[in-house]
C-alpha cells in the first residue's frame, strides 16, 4: 500500500552521521526535504547477512525469544501473507534489484551476553565497542540491544536506534534500546500514547511487551537503512551528514490511511486484540516500519 510521505510528519526519524558513520532514527521534528531519495553509488549489503546479537544487560527468555523469532523471520520465506518475507521482498525490489544487488538473506550467527561491562550509562562512541564484542563476521551485522534500564546518550532525547559502521571493519551494526520503563511514549509508539501531538488509545503490542515490541519497530527500520545505506554513500535523501533513508523518510507508515498520531490501518488479532502489519516465524506477529518507494516518492506499507 504506498502512502504519501508529507503525511507522517509530525513522528520523525532523521538520520545523521558521525565518526564512525552513525544513522540514527531521531525524534525531531522535521521538515520535507526536497530532494528524492536517490543512490549515492555507494555499497549497499547483499545476499547472505550474517547478524551476531549483543543482549547489553537483563533481557528474560520472552523477551530474547521475541527478538530472536524476527531475526529468524528476516531469513525465512515460509510465513502467512502478509509477511516479514514479503517486507524483506520489498527492500530487493525497491533498492537493491536497482544497484544488481542479491535479495538479503539473513542468517543469526553469533550471540553474546553482557552483564552491564561498561555500566548502565553509554556513550554513543561505546556503541561500536560493544558491537564488536558480538563477533561481526565480514559483510555482517553486529546487533547491539540494551536492556530497560540502560541509559544511552540522546535516547529518547533524539533517537530510539541508529546504524553505523567503522572505516577500518568490513561490518556494519546497529543498535536498539528497549524504551519500556523511559521513553515508550517516543520509541514505542503506537504501543503507547505519544508525548505529544494527537492523543488517541495506544494499540495492543502483539507480542504483549511494549519495549520488545517497540524495538521491533526500529529495528526494522534501522536494518532497512543498514542495508541499503551501510557506509553512507548508498540509497538516501537530502545531505549526506543529515540524510534520511529508506524507512527514516517514512515514519509513521505502518497502514493504510496513515496520518499523524494515527498508525493506519492494520490487522488486529482476533483472540488478543493486537495489532500488527506482518506474519513472522513461530507464530509471531510483527509490526514493521514501511519504506520509501524510490521510484515514486511514495511511502509503502504491508497494509
Amino acid at each position: 500500500m504506498a502512502l504519501p510521505r508529507t503525511i507522517f510528519a509530525l513522528l520523525i526519524f532523521l538520520l545523521t552521521l558521525t565518526n564512525p558513520s552513525m544513522g540514527a532514527r531521531m525524534l525531531d521534528l522535521w521538515m520535507p526535504e526536497t530532494n528524492l531519495l536517490t543512490y549515492h553509488q555507494g555499497a549497499v549489503l547483499q545476499g547472505t547477512i550474517p547478524v551476531s546479537i549483543l543482549w547489553y544487560g537483563t533481557f528474560s527468555s520472552s523477551q530474547k525469544s521475541i527478538i530472536l523469532d524476527f531475526i529468524q523471520s528476516l531469513g525465512s520465506s515460509q510465513q502467512q501473507t502478509p509477511s516479514v518475507s514479503l517486507w524483506m521482498d520489498k527492500i530487493y525490489n525497491f533498492y537493491l534489484s536497482k544497484v544488481n544487488g542479491a535479495r538479503p538473506q539473513v542468517v543469526l550467527v553469533n550471540q553474546v551476553d553482557d552483564a552491564y561491562s561498561l555500566g548502565k550509562s553509554l556513550s554513543v562512541d561505546q556503541i561500536s565497542q560493544l558491537a564488536a564484542k558480538a563477533q561481526p563476521q565480514n559483510g555482517g551485522i553486529a546487533l547491539v540491544l540494551t536492556a530497560d534500564d540502560v541509559m544511552v546518550e540522546d535516547f529518547c532525547s533524539t533517537r530510539c536506534g541508529m546504524h553505523g559502521s567503522n572505516p577500518t571493519s568490513s561490518w556494519t551494526f546497529i543498535w536498539v534500546g528497549n524504551s519500556a520503563t523511559q521513553c515508550p511514549g517516543h520509541c514505542a509508539w503506537p504501543f503507547n500514547q505519544p508525548v505529544n501531538g494527537p492523543q488517541g488509545d495506544p494499540l495492543k503490542a502483539p507480542n504483549n511487551d511494549i519495549g520488545c515490541d517497540g524495538m521491533v519497530i526500529t529495528i526494522s527500520s534501522m536494518f532497512v537503512g543498514a542495508v541499503t545505506n551501510p557506509y553512507g554513500n548508498g540509497y538516501y535523501q537530502g545531505q549526506q551528514d543529515a540524510p534520511l533513508e529508506a524507512a527514516t523518510a517514512c515514519p509513521g507508515c505502518y497502514g493504510r490511511g496513515a496520518f499523524p498520531g494515527y498508525a493506519g490501518q492494520l490487522r488486529i488479532d482476533p483472540a488478543s486484540g493486537a495489532s500488527y502489519n506482518a506474519y513472522g516465524s513461530n507464530g509471531r506477529k510483527f509490526l514493521l516500519a514501511g519504506m520509501m518507494d524510490p521510484v515514486t516518492s511514495m511511502c509503502s506499507s504491508l497494509e
